[in-house]
């Protein structure tokens, strides 16, 4: 079934149709999540609030992008957790990755065929690109994922966090500019071809 008959069901109220529709999209939405706010639990809470107000808001859908829809909607949810946490930080009571849960080994990070010495080195690597993303201002951060990690083109990005398109390029220069400069810091992680080479003598 295709997704605009799933879209057409749900607004009927079929839970069924609407849990396809979930399923179809949550790897995306949890990414979105996941890479703003740089924590699998807060990107979980966020993916699932998300999910939620897409039900309960299923009828102001007005075609177009339903998976822009959604990213928008997740978008959303994220900067209200910034915001919540401005208004009151927390500190968490385990560190990092003591439940084996700090975001490398999701399973849609997984690589089939990988030697042990591969895995450790895309964990590594996919650490230090998020530490570099959570490094970004929260607008850049936002405009890196949805058009380099989400595939958005710029018209797409720019009605997600409704700014002009020449806003959402503005952003994602500045922000691609500061990735490199962090992501240079982690030299010996990145491939040979994004290194900077050092001048010859």
């Amino acid at each position: 079934m295709d997704e605009a008959a799933l879209i057409r069901l749900a607004r009927k109220g079929d839970l069924d149709a609407f849990n396809r529709l979930v399923l179809a999209h949550q790897d995306r939405v949890f990414t979105q999540a996941y890479r703003v706010l740089g924590e699998v639990d807060a990107a979980e809470d966020a993916t699932q609030e998300a999910f939620i107000a897409a039900y309960r808001k299923l009828h102001s859908y007005r075609g177009g992008s339903f998976r822009g829809w959604l990213l928008r909607i997740v978008t959303n949810a994220c900067y209200d957790e910034l915001r919540r946490r401005q208004r009151r930080p927390v500190a968490p009571l385990e560190p990092a990755g003591a439940d084996d849960r700090d975001g490398e080994s999701l399973p849609w990070m997984a690589a089939a065929g990988e030697t042990p010495e591969e895995a450790v080195q895309r964990a590594e690597l996919a650490r230090a690109i998020q530490e570099c993303l959570d490094r970004l201002p929260v607008d850049f951060r936002v405009v890196v994922v949805l058009v380099d990690v989400q595939g958005m083109d710029y018209r797409a990005a720019a009605e997600i966090i409704a700014r002009p398109v020449g806003t959402v390029r503005s952003r994602l220069a500045r922000a691609r500019r500061r990735m490199q400069d962090c992501l240079q810091s982690f030299g010996e992680l990145l491939p040979a071809a994004l290194r900077l080479q050092e001048e010859a003598p």
